[in-house]
C-alpha cells in the first residue's frame, strides 16, 4: 500500500471491510497524473519533426503543385521512353514513311483550308438593305476584358 501512496496521494484506500469492493478495486492504481508545474522553458533542445517543415500558405501550395508537376512530368516521359523502345525496332525507312504521312496529311488540310478562304473572300458580297420610314439610333457596344475577368462595356455612337 505504500507504492499506491507514493503515486497517488489523493487516491483513498479502499475500505477492508467491503469484500465486494476489495476484491474488484486494483491495489495500485492504474493511473498516475503529475501534479508538479511544467517549466516555461525546457532544458530539451528543439528535435526536427518527421515530414515537410512549416511553410507559407504560399509555399506550401508551390511545394504541392511542383510535386504534382513532377507526377505528371514522369507519366509523359515514361509513356515517351515507351514509344521510343518501340520504335527502337523498327526499319528506319518505315519510320520515315510513318513521319512523313503525317506531314503529307497535315499539309494538305492547311491547302484546303486556304483555298476554302480564298473562294469565300473571292464570292461577291450579299447586299442586305433595309428602308425605314422613321427615326433610326444605332447604338454600338465595345466590350474590353481584362487579363483578371473585369469586362468593361462602353457604347458608341449615342
Amino acid at each position: 500500500m505504500l507504492l499506491a501512496e507514493a503515486l497517488a496521494p489523493d487516491v483513498e484506500a479502499a475500505p477492508e471491510t467491503a469484500p465486494d469492493t476489495a476484491a474488484s478495486a486494483p491495489a495500485v492504481p492504474l493511473s498516475y497524473r503529475d501534479r508538479s508545474p511544467l517549466p516555461a522553458i525546457g532544458t530539451t533542445p528543439p528535435v526536427p519533426q518527421p515530414g515537410r517543415p512549416p511553410m507559407s500558405p504560399r509555399a506550401t501550395d508551390t511545394a504541392a503543385l511542383l510535386l504534382t508537376g513532377s507526377v505528371a512530368t514522369l507519366a509523359a516521359g515514361g509513356s515517351v521512353s515507351l514509344v521510343l523502345l518501340t520504335l527502337s525496332a523498327v526499319d528506319p525507312a518505315d519510320l520515315g514513311i510513318a513521319a512523313g504521312g503525317g506531314v503529307a496529311l497535315i499539309l494538305a488540310l492547311a491547302g484546303l483550308v486556304s483555298r476554302l478562304g480564298r473562294a469565300t473572300r473571292d464570292a461577291q458580297p450579299v447586299t442586305h438593305h433595309h428602308t425605314y420610314n422613321a427615326p433610326i439610333t444605332q447604338t454600338s457596344y465595345t466590350s474590353h476584358t481584362s487579363g483578371l475577368g473585369r469586362t468593361r462595356n462602353t457604347s458608341e455612337g449615342r
